[in-house]
């Protein structure tokens, strides 16, 4: 698994409570964070090189993109190129919010990176044309980093949601996708400001079930201890690692890709 920090983890912490009887290498590609501002041809140069590197020093069989970013940049270059990989991506629910939302007003919270990408303008044209619901999109310009930073409640993070938010409350918004997996980290402060009655969507449990199901139909028995490393290539918050996992029994280390 990978993403280009510690949004990904949001992802690991459902699967480790589904999965079991492998071993879990998680690349916070904290050196080139974050993806959300590169090309589309740099995102896919860095999943390539990643890829590239599991599989030649960990032997994965499994490859999860936990990153919407990278999903809509990457995903069917590493599948074409990693045939014999299970590939997975990760893709905003908006599918699930269209079903969810009672005042057909949704909103959709990502990088600037994921709403321009081709993969989720196909994903909003296929599904907003079967349904009457209107969309809010909001580009979340320098939430990844605050994240990454660990000020999950400070108040300059405060302050962005908020400003973001509020024109969504004013318009009726019941329902909002996280579009990122850094953004269930904030989840405290977006219900903070919308109330709790908001419903958010987010994908890491899905994701998990679909490894699950995918890896059991390649015979894989789930059973057993689940082995979990983060690694890491420029600098991370270990404090935040631990306590988005609640797990301590987690290696964590730095590589060099």
């Amino acid at each position: 698994m990978f993403d280009s920090g510690l949004g990904g983890l949001t992802v690991v912490n459902a699967i480790q409570k589904l999965f079991k009887g492998a071993c879990v290498y998680y690349i916070a590609d904290t050196a080139y964070a974050p993806y959300g501002e590169k090309t589309v041809e740099q995102i896919v140069e860095r999943c390539d090189a990643i890829t590239h590197y599991l599989i030649k020093t960990h032997h994965i069989k499994a490859l999860i993109v936990a990153c919407n970013t990278a999903t809509s940049a990457a995903i069917e270059h590493l599948r074409q190129t990693f045939p014999a990989l299970i590939v997975i991506g990760t893709e905003p629910g908006i599918k699930p919010a269209l079903l969810s939302t009672k005042t057909f007003h949704v909103g959709v919270l990502a990088t600037p990176a994921t709403l321009k990408g081709d993969k989720y303008q196909l994903l909003v044209n296929e599904l907003s044309c079967k349904n009457s619901v209107v969309l809010y999109e909001q580009a979340c310009a320098g939430l990844v980093e605050q994240i990454e930073k660990g000020e999950i409640k400070s108040q300059k993070t405060f302050d962005m949601l908020e400003k973001w938010l509020l024109p969504m409350k004013e318009k009726g918004v019941d329902t909002i996708v996280l579009g990122c997996t850094h953004y269930p980290l904030v989840e405290d402060v977006i219900k903070e400001i919308m109330g709790n009655e908001i419903v958010l969507i987010q994908t890491s449990d899905a994701i998990a079930n679909r490894l699950k199901r995918l890896s059991e139909e390649k015979g894989h028995i789930n059973k057993g201890q689940l082995d979990i490393y983060v690694c890491y290539t420029g600098e991370i918050n270990r404090p935040m690692v631990e306590k988005i996992l609640n797990n301590k029994n987690i290696e964590i280390r730095k590589c060099v890709i």
